[in-house]
């Protein structure tokens, strides 16, 4: 049981490899949004839109909703921002950390 959760969770890792598929999801966070709406606020054309939509809906993260002609996406699961926020959090602090560190070797060294 414990192996297959590992090669769970190191599929749903793959998924989140895409800058603009984060993007997607970030835009997902509170909301759902079509895909129309998509494209303005991401800046990313509708093909591609629609591409990462699939990729994400086929394993799991968004769902969809139809009114009329229309099909909003959203998140399946709130928890997964929850991790988005926890990565993107780990990651602000690890650049701040470069940042203090390239600044004191500008300075001429490093205080240990």
């Amino acid at each position: 049981m414990e192996h297959k959760i590992y090669e769970l969770h190191a599929q749903m890792c793959k998924i989140f490899t895409s800058p603009k598929r984060l993007e997607i999801l970030n835009m997902l966070r509170d909301k759902e949004l079509s895909v129309g709406q998509l494209v303005k606020k991401t800046n990313i054309r509708q093909a591609n839109i629609s591409q990462h939509l699939s990729i994400l809906r086929e394993k799991g993260i968004v769902k969809t909703r139809r009114a009329g002609k229309t099909i909003y996406y959203s998140l399946t699961n709130p928890k997964i921002i929850k991790a988005f926020d926890i990565i993107r959090e780990i990651l602000r602090e690890r650049l701040s950390e470069n940042n203090k560190l390239a600044k004191g070797i500008r300075r001429g060294g490093v205080n240990d």
